[in-house]
């Protein structure tokens, strides 16, 4: 895996360093408010597990699972395999996600979440690609871990079908790592 490896972007210092970071920004906003964080499976699970261990307030936990992409690329197809089992009416609501990338999800995600009427409802991702945002997204992260360049990257839960999401740092996926398969 890490031959296919161009660069990393992140390490797993500097990730840690920032979600302690967001972790306090997050308990302050939310102290004595219960919220619910609410994670977009399945590329949220490494970076969901730190970052709840990094708010130190009373919360609950939910995840989506909502899926667009073949490969490389958003279909733009938004299908909903999971929705959340609790009931957010009225409640704080985090959406947690890996990567704010075409936005076509994570939008999607959102309006469907407003539909169940939150008292709150914002947006932590971990990454930020703003150069793939499609010009019609008007969504914003509320939480921001990191810009990034518009490369492909893997690890800390992201993936080229299903693999690399192990890797503990975010790297710069070799373009012959999946162009021909």
């Amino acid at each position: 895996m890490q031959n296919d490896i161009q660069k990393i972007l992140l390490t797993e210092e500097q990730i840690k360093t920032r979600i302690a970071e967001l972790g306090r920004e997050l308990s302050k906003e939310y102290a004595g408010k219960n919220p619910i964080f609410v994670g977009v499976l399945k590329g949220v699970v490494v970076f969901y597990a730190d970052m709840i261990r990094a708010i130190d307030v009373p919360c609950q936990l939910d995840f989506m699972w909502i899926s667009s992409y073949e490969g490389t690329e958003s279909s733009g197809k938004m299908v909903v395999k999971k929705d959340v089992s609790a009931d957010i009416t009225g409640r704080h609501v985090v959406i947690l996600e890996d990567i704010f990338d075409t936005g076509n999800s994570l939008d999607y995600t959102y309006k469907h979440l407003l539909e169940k009427n939150p008292a709150s409802l914002k947006i932590c991702t971990l990454l930020d690609k703003p150069e793939r945002r499609r010009p019609e997204i008007t969504l914003k992260a509320d939480y921001t871990g990191f810009v990034i360049p518009n490369e492909f990257v893997v690890g800390y839960g992201l993936d080229y079908n299903e693999y690399y999401r192990n890797l503990p740092y975010v790297g710069i996926l070799k373009p012959e790592a999946y162009q021909n398969k």
